[in-house]
C-alpha cells in the first residue's frame, strides 16, 4: 500500500521554480538613493554615539525608506522565489564593522537575528581558517575553501533558522560561486523521476552537530530530510549526515543512500538551480526551510587582509534566541 504520510502531489506556486522561470525581478532589491541618503545618516549617528552592534534596533533610526525595501525583500523569501539579492551597501564609505551594523539593521527588518552557536554568537564570520572539515571535529564547512554543496543552514538542530542572510565584504581571489535552488522544487523532481525514494527522506538521518551540544548530549541528531505539514520544510545537509553516521561508525542505510543519491542527482541539474557571485555590498537572503544555498570551492588572496569574508546572520521570529531555539 502507498505511504499515505508522504504527499504525491507536486508542489506548485512561486515557491517552486525552475532556472528558466526566474527573472531578475523577482529577486533583485534595490537600496536606492533615498535608502543609501538613510544609511549614511544611519552611519554617521552610529560614529557619534557608538554602541554594540548586537544592540542595535531598527526601531531606534529613522530608515522608512530601507524599511521598505527590506519589506520587499521579505516578501520574496515569504510568498516569492525564496531568496533575495539587496545591492547594494557602499562599502567604500564605511568600515566593515560599520557595514556590519547597518546590515543587521536591514536584516532585523525580515526578522530577529538569533544566535548560531551555543556560545551565544549572533554575527558569524564566513572565513577560511585552514582547517579541516572531519566528522565530529567541530570545524563547520563553511571555515574552509572546500566545495560546500546545496544545504540548509543548522539543519542539526531542533529549531533552524528561517532565514539565513550573508553580507559580502570581500571576494575571493578565483572561486566561491554561489546557487540557489528550490527543495520544493527538488521534491517536484523526486516525485517524478523516482518517487519510490521520497517515502525514505521522511523518516530520520543522523546528523553530525557540530560539537554544538551540552555535555551529557547525544553529539548527532536524528531528523528527517523532508517534513511535510502545510508547507514541506526541508533539512539537508549531505556533509552533516554522512558525518553524523561516521561518528556512529555505520554506513547510511541502503535505502537512504539512494534516496540521498537521487538528491545529489537532481542537484546536478543545472536547469533547476539560480546562480550568481555575490559581490562586495550585495546581501543574499534565503528561505533556509525551502531553499538550498551552495558554493563552490575558491581560492583565497595570499594577503590575509584581502581574504573572502562574508557575514551570516541567522533570523528566526519565534522561539528563544539562543542557539536551541
Amino acid at each position: 500500500m502507498p505511504d499515505l504520510s508522504v504527499p504525491n502531489r507536486p508542489i506548485e506556486g512561486p515557491s517552486a521554480w525552475v532556472r528558466a522561470d526566474v527573472r531578475p525581478e523577482d529577486w533583485q532589491v534595490e537600496l536606492d538613493a533615498t535608502c543609501l541618503g538613510e544609511i549614511r545618516r544611519t552611519v554617521d549617528d552610529l560614529r557619534a554615539y557608538p554602541l554594540p552592534t548586537v544592540v542595535l534596533g531598527a526601531q531606534d533610526f529613522a530608515m522608512p525608506a530601507c524599511r521598505e525595501a527590506m519589506t520587499r525583500a521579505r516578501t520574496m523569501l515569504a510568498a516569492g522565489v525564496r531568496f533575495a539579492i539587496v545591492d547594494r551597501l557602499p562599502l567604500d564609505e564605511m568600515s566593515a564593522g560599520e557595514a556590519t551594523a547597518i546590515y543587521w539593521l536591514l536584516s532585523s527588518l525580515i526578522a530577529r537575528p538569533v544566535a548560531q552557536k551555543l556560545d551565544g554568537t549572533l554575527i558569524y564570520d564566513v572565513l577560511d581558517t585552514g582547517q579541516e572539515a572531519l566528522p565530529g571535529s567541530g570545524v563547520r564547512p563553511d571555515k574552509t575553501n572546500i566545495e560546500i554543496r546545496f544545504h540548509n543552514d543548522n539543519a542539526y538542530n531542533d529549531s533552524p533558522p528561517d532565514y539565513v542572510g550573508l553580507l559580502c565584504l570581500r571576494r575571493a581571489m578565483s572561486g566561491g560561486h554561489s546557487r540557489v535552488i528550490s527543495f520544493h522544487t527538488a521534491f517536484n523532481e523526486l516525485l517524478a523521476r523516482c518517487p519510490e525514494r521520497l517515502g525514505r527522506l521522511y523518516e530520520p538521518f543522523w546528523f553530525d552537530r557540530q560539537r554544538e551540544f551540552h555535555p551529557g548530549e547525544s553529539p548527532v541528531f536524528a531528523g528527517p530530510v523532508f517534513d511535510g505539514g502545510t508547507e514541506l520544510k526541508a533539512r539537508f545537509s549531505v556533509h552533516q549526515i554522512n558525518s553524523g553516521y561516521a561518528m556512529r561508525g555505520e554506513p547510511v542505510d541502503e535505502a537512504g543512500a539512494a534516496a540521498l543519491a537521487a538528491m545529489l542527482d537532481i542537484f546536478e541539474d543545472e536547469t533547476l538551480s539560480a546562480d550568481f557571485d555575490l559581490e562586495p555590498g550585495q546581501m543574499q537572503f534565503v528561505d533556509n526551510r525551502a531553499l538550498g544555498h551552495s558554493r563552490n570551492a575558491f581560492v583565497d588572496y595570499p594577503d590575509a587582509a584581502q581574504k573572502r569574508h562574508l557575514v551570516r546572520l541567522w533570523l528566526r521570529d519565534h522561539g528563544r534566541r539562543a542557539y536551541p531555539g
